[in-house]
């Protein structure tokens, strides 16, 4: 069976892609869909909560260590728009994109560790 950090690193390949699907994620696997589900649902979670996951931690990453425009964030993570994107963003940290990545800034820059 595949790793989680397996399955995550061929999510953030089929985000790169820009076809983020359990098929693609599993043929990447080299395993069927449904070797993939039952995987998943043995470690207790879904391809979408993963494929959530992994679009959040890498929209963290990616507002605190680019300069990139929240709609360039947003298309490569997969989002229709900017306002989806913030919107998702805001959802899960309860917060919007654009104070998240001046807090965290400013507390990289203050020299303490980001959460």
């Amino acid at each position: 069976m595949p790793s989680s950090e397996a399955i995550r690193a061929a999510i953030v390949a089929s985000l790169r892609q820009g076809d983020v699907t359990i098929d693609r994620t599993a043929r990447a696997l080299k395993i069927s869909v449904r070797t993939l589900q039952r995987h998943l649902g043995g470690i207790g979670t879904s391809h979408s909560e993963m494929v959530a996951d992994v679009r959040l931690n890498l929209a963290c990453r990616l507002l605190v260590d680019s300069s990139k425009h929240l709609s360039d964030i947003a298309k490569f993570l997969g989002y229709s728009n900017a306002s989806s994107f913030s919107r998702a963003f805001l959802r899960s940290m309860k917060v919007q994109p654009v104070v998240y990545r001046r807090q965290q800034r400013a507390r990289k820059l203050s020299g303490r560790v980001i959460a």
